[in-house]
């Protein structure tokens, strides 16, 4: 992450299309014009369809939408379910030549040890995920130095092989054996992305491969995605120089995504998101209001300092607290993935008859 000593100023989309909108009133821009322009006027585009029009998708976009519509139709005619799980965090540029970016911080731990879970729970998983974040199974040896790992075995007819020492490493064998079941199924597809619009293009390309399961569709959308950008037209073309002074960046809000999903890309599938705060007197009401505003079907609450031990499922009729405290499990995300399967099957049958 690219830190500054400049001045940062915060407006929105609608801010900076309402200043643009008093100054052509102003000038008498809006008297004239042919009746096509007239038209296109009067037809108000979401901020999510303009942030689209402004940003140019990524230049192996077509390739990784192609994966994703091979392989979500692949389970579908199978009958599996399928889940989308993002996963890292999202850099915003500050050059069209990046040099420099806002980066969201995020490990990736939450998304990788999830699609772990949902993989064992019988889910095929498209995997959106950060560059050079946590990945399922690889997440485990994270922290292990691999030449502690592995030894080198002389044999008698004086041959050297490499081999695993699992006395360092005893979970090894079951976490190898997990992912080659994984391998030889075809059950999880790793796609990457690391800026801001990538990520936004991919999931919206995502949601297109994921609204014909219909409801045997889930959505668990746990990247740290983030709340400002600079719009590309905006942004210089290179390197922003020190030596011009301290930089006056103009960051607008990030449209949310959860809108257009939920309405549009996959108006049938189940989807979750996460709601994270600091203050614990905010945490449930703004994981209720975010579930009013987007009707989406569970918001997980968690407060940052302790979201490994404990999380809220929020959904339109309860609270529920899990806690790792309570029950003998290895992480939170066997909890929270336990408890997602059986809301999801609850809504597909309930979904089944309409």
């Amino acid at each position: 992450m690219w830190s500054f000593a400049g001045f940062v100023k915060m407006a929105t989309v609608d801010q900076q299309q309402n200043a643009e909108a008093g100054k052509s009133m102003e000038d008498g821009y809006n008297s004239e014009g042919s009746d096509i322009d007239k038209q296109d006027k009067n037809v108000k585009k979401d901020e999510w369809e303009l942030f689209f029009e402004s940003h140019e998708p990524p230049t192996d976009f077509a390739s990784k939408k192609l994966q994703m519509h091979e392989f979500a139709e692949g389970h579908m005619k199978n009958g599996t379910r399928v889940v989308l799980v993002t996963s890292g965090g999202t850099a915003v540029p500050l050059e069209n030549k990046m040099v420099r970016f806002i980066d969201n911080f995020s490990s990736g731990k939450r998304g990788a040890a999830s699609a772990e879970q949902f993989l064992s729970e019988g889910y095929a998983v498209i995997f959106l995920h950060r560059h050079k974040t946590l990945l399922p199974y690889e997440r485990h040896l994270a922290n292990t130095r691999l030449t502690d790992v592995l030894d080198i075995r002389n044999d008698s007819d004086g041959t050297q092989q490499i081999i695993a020492n699992q006395d360092k490493f005893p979970k090894l064998l079951s976490i190898l054996k997990g992912y080659k079941e994984v391998q030889a199924s075809n059950s999880l597809l790793l796609i990457e992305f690391m800026m801001l619009q990538e990520y936004l293009y991919l999931l919206q390309a995502a949601a297109e491969a994921l609204s014909f399961a219909g409801t045997h569709a889930m959505f668990y959308l746990a990247a740290a995605v983030s709340d400002f950008y600079i719009p590309s037209e905006e942004m210089i073309e290179h390197k922003i120089q020190s030596a011009d002074g301290p930089p006056n960046i103009i960051l607008h809000v990030v449209p949310k995504m959860l809108t257009p999903l939920v309405r549009h890309w996959a108006p049938e599938a189940f989807v979750v998101s996460f709601k994270l705060e600091t203050d614990r007197s905010l945490l449930l009401d703004k994981a209720r209001q975010a579930l009013e505003k987007y009707n989406h079907q569970v918001v997980i609450a968690n407060i940052l300092e302790e979201r490994n031990e404990w999380v809220t499922m929020v959904t339109p009729e309860e609270y529920q607290k899990l806690s790792i405290t309570d029950r003998n499990v290895s992480c939170i995300e066997e909890l929270i993935i336990s408890d997602l399967v059986t809301k999801h099957t609850v809504f597909i049958v309930n979904n089944s008859s309409e």
